[in-house]
């Protein structure tokens, strides 16, 4: 029996590694999906199967192209995990909308393209995950969160329109609120409550994907227990 296959689009030292860690220790075969693959070549290396993927969440066609690279290389994704995201700290009166329309790119519109890649393969096995990373910005915005906070908000209604439309086809949508700053693995911060630990970030959406269909979660926010909400 071959192995499950993770796509991961967004990748960084914190949960970007987090994930690929965690699904790779389940069994799967993971696509590492970003920018540059300076990093995620070197985490790649780390782990027990996996491969990194130049893919801009930006340009749709970069995205079209790196999955058609994934699909060749390893095969259809069971589960796409979208971990990119983009936004500058700036008012309505300082931001740009070159700045403001970046943002919903990366955010919204990768989110976008990159679940049409991965839909039609898991319509036709009828399962599958599609897990959002997405922020407390898409519930509130604030003073300097202009770009960030509509970006985010695009994100989490297409997030939820996909998961009304897909769920009886077998395809989980759910979208993971991060609400918290994220520290540095094993910080005493996270030990004490005070910052998010991307390890226990990356449990809460592998969890996400192991649902039985009797019970399934759309959102799911995750903060440290002293964060103030």
């Amino acid at each position: 029996m071959s192995k499950p296959i993770c796509a991961i689009i967004g990748i960084g030292p914190k949960n970007g590694a987090a994930f690929a860690a965690r699904f790779d220790k389940a069994g799967y075969r993971v696509a590492l999906l970003s920018r540059s693959t300076s990093y995620s070549d070197e985490l790649g290396a780390s782990l027990a199967d996996a491969r990194a993927y130049v893919c801009d969440a930006s340009d749709p066609e970069s995205v079209a192209a790196a999955f058609s690279r994934v699909e060749a290389d390893m095969g259809a994704p069971d589960v796409l995990i979208y971990n990119a995201g983009s936004g500058s700290w700036q008012t309505i009166e300082e931001i740009t909308p070159e700045g403001f329309e970046q943002s919903w790119r990366v955010t919204a519109l990768g989110a976008l393209v990159a679940s049409q890649q991965v839909i039609p393969a898991m319509k036709d096995k009828g399962s599958g995950n599609i897990v959002f990373v997405g922020a407390t910005a898409s519930l509130r915005g604030r003073p300097k969160t202009t770009g960030f906070a509509a970006a985010k908000a695009a994100q989490r209604s297409l997030a939820q329109s996909m998961a009304k439309h897909l769920g009886p086809l077998g395809i989980h949508v759910s979208l993971l609120i991060i609400d918290g700053s994220i520290a540095a693995a094993e910080s005493s911060e996270a030990e004490r409550g005070e910052q998010l630990d991307p390890r226990d970030i990356a449990e809460t959406a592998y969890y996400l994907t192991t649902q039985p269909r009797s019970a399934w979660s759309f959102e799911v926010d995750v903060r440290p227990s002293k964060e103030s909400w």
